[in-house]
């Protein structure tokens, strides 16, 4: 019988984080959410006594595109999510669908020991896993 090596959540996010700056404008996000196929963006600290934000085509969708708001003549701080729900890379898998659950949201920014942006992981990520690349 052989041990289980436990999962962490480094082994099954999605290395391809994108970021952008919080001073962009919504329209800017749109063309590198569209440019990269993604539904996220982390949003840049300002500097190391900064949180790292998140920006999910939901929030574009409630609060530019519903609300009939102009994506160029809005910025990305407007709208984001800061702070935000992060991941350490070395988390087991477990605590942190347990913590998703909990909050009830489905996704995160996954940083590394200097809490820079790394990654990201969604429930989906977590709980199914990623095939290898």
């Amino acid at each position: 019988m052989s041990a289980r090596v436990p999962v962490r959540v480094g082994d099954v996010m999605a290395p391809n984080l994108y970021s952008i700056d919080g001073l962009a404008t919504v329209a800017e996000a749109m063309a590198l959410m569209q440019r990269h196929d993604v539904d996220a963006l982390a949003v840049n600290r300002r500097d190391e006594t900064d949180e790292v934000g998140l920006l999910l085509v939901s929030d574009i969708a409630r609060d530019v595109i519903a609300r009939h708001r102009s994506p160029e003549r809005v910025n990305v701080y407007e709208i984001m999510s800061k702070p935000t729900l992060t991941l350490p890379l070395d988390m087991l898998v477990r605590y942190a669908v347990r913590l998703l659950v909990q909050f009830e949201i489905h996704c995160a920014i996954v940083v590394n020991d200097q809490r820079d942006p790394v990654g990201f992981a969604t429930l989906h990520d977590l709980v199914v896993g990623r095939p290898p690349d």
